[in-house]
């Protein structure tokens, strides 16, 4: 079985439907560090990654920003000292989409090569 880092976001467009309760108990299990939350009635993934200071933080912010370009999908970043909070959902069906989980495992795979010692 592929795993969802090495997957490619599909082209979703609105009308598409959210995957379900299964399908994240299914998919969640390869992002464990990630969180199903609920903002404005909307399921997102999210994970905070944490850095010795700004600079680093930043660096994986421009990664994950030119990992999000490469792919066509986007997400929330909140970049702070020490610390980048990651939201991944996809925009045009208002909930999650089996390309944020894809997109969550890649961005895991980043912070892997940034992770401090």
């Amino acid at each position: 079985m592929e795993t969802l880092a090495r997957m490619r976001c599909t082209a979703c467009r609105p009308g598409e439907p959210t995957v379900t309760t299964e399908e994240i108990a299914a998919l969640q299990p390869q992002i464990p560090a990630w969180q199903v939350v609920e903002r404005d009635g909307i399921q997102r993934l999210e994970r905070v990654f944490r850095f010795r200071n700004f600079a680093e933080a930043l660096a994986f912010t421009t990664k994950v920003g030119e990992l999000a370009e490469a792919e066509g999908h986007h997400p929330a970043l909140l970049t702070e000292w020490g610390r980048v909070t990651v939201t991944w959902w996809t925009h045009k069906i208002k909930g999650l989409h089996r390309n944020d989980f894809i997109m969550a495992a890649k961005t895991d795979e980043l912070y892997a090569g940034f992770a401090p010692s």
